[in-house]
């Protein structure tokens, strides 16, 4: 079953001698409960689809289906409740608000966006990602691959259709790497959720279900590598 949908995505900063086109004419579609991943040198484009996937930047032509709506016939206010209620961001830099706490980080998207938190749900992740007993830590008490934890654990609170990870071993050790993406796996798995990774990893990139790669805002290779697309 088709989550989400790309079509003829374009992405242009600046005008004239000084245009770039980061994405030139993209389309693809993923399955529900596909885990994704998207390879590429640096400044070929992964970054800018990740966000205009997650409703971060807006293309300059091309339309994004998310569950078959189309997620840039929104409107700013709109754009913002779709962020928050059906896409889990985690970045490279977790991203870590540094007064709040485990928990409060954790939750804080669903408090912002007025709903009440579901306690099993936030008990179960501080379980799956190791971080019971460390609820009241603030981020500085927390190592990089434990603040990376709560930041997928922010991410998976609202339960979201769709998880996009930019990066998200970029800061660990190999160690730590290989646990975040064990985590994310299981996510994926558990929750059905379908998991959608930039990497620069080839190990990561080949525990994926498929790889897409991608070269100066073109897609130059989609091919499934773990199994049979769901």
């Amino acid at each position: 079953m088709e989550i989400l949908k790309v079509e003829n995505l374009c992405k242009t900063y600046g005008k004239d001698e000084n245009e770039v086109k980061a994405l030139d004419n993209v389309s693809f579609s993923v399955n529900k409960g596909e885990f994704v991943a998207i390879i590429g040198p640096s400044g070929s484009g992964k970054s800018t689809l990740l966000h205009i996937l997650g409703g971060v930047d807006k293309p300059t032509s091309g339309k994004v289906f998310m569950d078959g709506s189309d997620v840039y016939a929104n409107n700013d206010e709109q754009l913002a409740v779709f962020r928050r209620r059906q896409v889990g961001l985690i970045y490279q830099f977790y991203n870590l608000i540094p007064v709040l706490n485990v928990t409060e980080n954790m939750t804080l998207p669903l408090l912002m966006d007025g709903q009440k938190v579901n306690e099993q749900r936030l008990e179960e992740l501080l379980d799956i990602l190791g971080l019971k007993g460390r609820e009241k830590h603030l981020p500085n008490q927390l190592s990089g691959g434990q603040q990376q934890r709560v930041s997928i654990g922010r991410a998976l609170m609202n339960a979201p259709a769709v998880v996009l990870a930019d990066e998200p071993t970029g800061n660990l050790d190999s160690k730590n790497s290989q646990e975040i993406v064990d985590l994310l796996k299981m996510s994926n798995k558990k929750y059905n959720q379908t998991l959608i990774v930039i990497t620069h990893d080839e190990n990561i990139a080949l525990q994926a279900d498929r790889i897409i790669a991608i070269e100066d805002g073109h897609i130059v290779r989609d091919e499934v590598v773990g199994g049979i697309r769901k």
